[in-house]
């Protein structure tokens, strides 16, 4: 291979800035077009990551302001999926990489590059999160991964801060506190130094996005989330921008400490790892949905979007956004969503989120029906007849055993 220009995915973290002049090193000549997604990550990253880019060796930087795409078009299908991975994980960094890989391929195009670059590792899900989506956008493009490369030479981060230092790359990691974040509206992951020991609980240095419970107000607080079609649209009967709506809810919900999490997760190429991650805004959010389904789905498309919100986690944790499965997941998800319109108010505590009141015009909760008192609209009397055809093949098979039981025994007898 021998690529004239190479389009990076660049973060502005120890893997991303001192791959730059490695790609340099590695391709005498060759041009490299740094491309950033701002999905929310924050000014402490995107502040003078052009100037930081060009500094390293790049030829241009390109910073797109990807936030309310990334919300409307990503975050808000996974929540209408109701999409969680293995119980607990929200899944913040795995929808993040589509938006951001499609985004530098679009620019690779644009500037003429004929190569894209990575800084995932070779032991990570973002390797494939990142290539699957260069396969769907871009399949002509090679692919440049240094971290499975033999040329690349670094085994570790402490590997990847000497490089820095001798490159003069500047970077925020230290030998002393090595924590690899990634950060977007979504959420906050936090992964090495002391968290690799699963025996380890997460110290308070590890936290950023929230307080702990503990330390969150006495008092709580209230709020209001409105849903349309399964969206969430206005917090307190304001509307706002699908990526105002997350990041006022992430404010809320972390200084009362929801939506902490610490798991040992299974990625998909096939190793364990350990993760903290806090996706307050998020937590709130589904919780908030989930409710709100409660009330407007049938118990069996309640019961059957359960199962494939599974299989949407795993899709997306495994990185096939961009694939027919994931459009026709989005078909049905959006079917069942149709009525998924109302308020629900709810009250967050040190940690905890408690459902107050589930309102929709399209509620299927009869009161009428629901309750204790005797009326016309519920025959009782027909329950008998229902518990008997349901009972039918229970009532059968227990006869049978029965009278298997007796022929065995008189068996027995005679012998």
């Amino acid at each position: 291979m021998n690529p004239k220009k190479i389009a990076l995915a660049y973060s502005g973290g120890l893997d991303t800035s001192i791959i730059i002049p490695w790609l340099k090193e590695q391709y005498p000549g060759a041009e490299v077009v740094a491309v950033c997604g701002d999905v929310g990550q924050g000014d402490v990253e995107l502040d003078g990551l052009i100037e930081k880019a060009k500094a390293s060796g790049a030829a241009e930087c390109h910073v797109a302001d990807l936030r309310e795409e990334f919300v409307s078009d990503y975050v808000w299908p996974m929540l209408r999926s109701g999409a969680v991975y293995e119980h607990k994980y929200l899944l913040g960094t795995s929808i993040a990489r589509p938006i951001i890989a499609k985004k530098q391929v679009e620019v690779a195009l644009e500037t003429g590059c004929d190569a894209l670059s990575h800084g995932a590792t070779g032991k990570g899900n973002d390797q494939v999160r990142f290539e699957l989506t260069y396969k769907a956008l871009a399949p002509h493009l090679p692919v440049i991964a240094p971290w499975r490369m033999p040329e690349w030479g670094i085994v570790s981060r402490e590997d990847a801060i000497a490089y820095a230092e001798a490159h003069d790359v500047p970077i925020a990691q230290t030998k002393e506190k090595i924590y690899s974040r990634d950060a977007n509206l979504w959420h906050i992951s936090h992964e090495g130094a002391e968290l690799e020991d699963p025996a380890n609980a997460p110290t308070k240095g590890v936290w950023t996005m929230s307080v702990h419970p503990e330390d969150a107000p006495d008092a709580g607080v209230e709020l209001t989330i409105d849903f349309e079609a399964g969206t969430p649209v206005a917090i307190d009967g304001e509307p706002l921008s699908p990526a105002t709506i997350v990041a006022r809810l992430n404010e809320i919900g972390g200084a009362h400490g929801v939506g902490r999490i610490d798991l040992v997760e299974n990625r998909f190429v096939g190793m364990k790892s350990r993760g903290c991650y806090e996706t307050p805004g998020g937590t709130i959010l589904l919780f908030a949905q989930r409710e709100l389904e409660s009330l407007c789905l049938d118990r069996a498309t309640q019961h059957y979007k359960q199962k494939l919100a599974l299989d949407y986690a795993e899709l997306v944790y495994d990185g096939k956004w961009f694939t027919p499965l994931r459009e026709a997941m989005d078909a049905f998800v959006s079917k069942t969503q149709e009525t998924v319109t109302g308020a629900v108010k709810l009250r967050l505590w040190k940690g905890h989120i408690d459902v107050l009141s589930r309102t929709s015009p399209y509620s299927l909760y009869s009161e009428a029906i629901a309750s204790f008192t005797m009326g016309d609209d519920y025959d009782q009397t027909d329950a008998a007849g229902f518990i008997n055809l349901t009972g039918l093949p229970i009532r059968v098979a227990a006869a049978a055993r029965k009278a298997g039981d007796a022929k065995v025994a008189g068996r027995k007898e005679t012998t």
